[in-house]
């Protein structure tokens, strides 16, 4: 490949990727084409093809990177925390933030989610991909909980499943209601009352 060609790359993908966010947002996974995809973000097909094989991979990379990108938020302000204030409250606050553009990407996946329901292959990938994200969030939550001088009674796999179900449930009635629940103000609410009926304090060094 053109040593040109390799250093564009980042910016094409960042662009296809970007495109396909609001493509996929405004018209669904199932309706939204390629080729609308490529137009929005000012490239050829071709283009698209050089970097994804289908649609369901467009998605899986944006999946991907939000995905870091939410871990990585969490990782930072709980580094910004001293240990003095992460509370059951403070972690739950974490857990239950909402950035302005959550929105966009609750529509997407949700989509998605009814698309792989339909499709056992994607339903497949997206389990997958889902297993991945669990599998990184349980070991940032682990080690908050630590943190905090708490422990899990059962599997943290089995926490953060009920995390994601409580806020991705909240939100959905946020988007339908904003005007009387504020996105992330169910979740914070409601979380600490699920950490603390699954954890318990770390044993006490004698």
């Amino acid at each position: 490949m053109p040593k040109g060609t390799t250093k564009r790359r980042p910016q094409t993908l960042a662009r296809l990727l970007d495109a396909a966010l609001e493509v996929f947002a405004e018209s669904g996974f199932g309706a939204a084409r390629i080729e609308d995809v490529c137009r929005r973000a000012g490239y050829t097909r071709g283009a698209f093809y050089s970097n994804f094989s289908s649609k369901e991979e467009l998605f899986f990379a944006l999946f991907d990177a939000h995905a870091a990108r939410e871990l990585e938020r969490i990782a930072q302000l709980a580094a910004a925390t001293d240990d003095r204030d992460l509370s059951v409250a403070r972690i739950a606050e974490l857990l239950a933030h909402i950035g302005p553009d959550e929105r966009t990407w609750f529509l997407v996946t949700t989509e998605f989610t009814l698309y792989a329901i339909r499709n056992p292959g994607a339903a497949a990938r997206l389990a997958d991909h889902d297993a991945r994200l669990r599998e990184e969030a349980a070991a940032l939550l682990g080690a908050l909980l630590a943190r905090a001088g708490l422990r899990p009674r059962g599997e943290l796999a089995e926490l953060v499943r009920a995390v994601v179900a409580l806020r991705e449930g909240a939100l959905g009635q946020s988007y339908v209601e904003p005007s009387v629940l504020a996105p992330g103000a169910l979740a914070e609410r409601f979380l600490p009352f699920l950490v603390e009926a699954v954890t318990e304090p770390l044993p006490q060094l004698r």
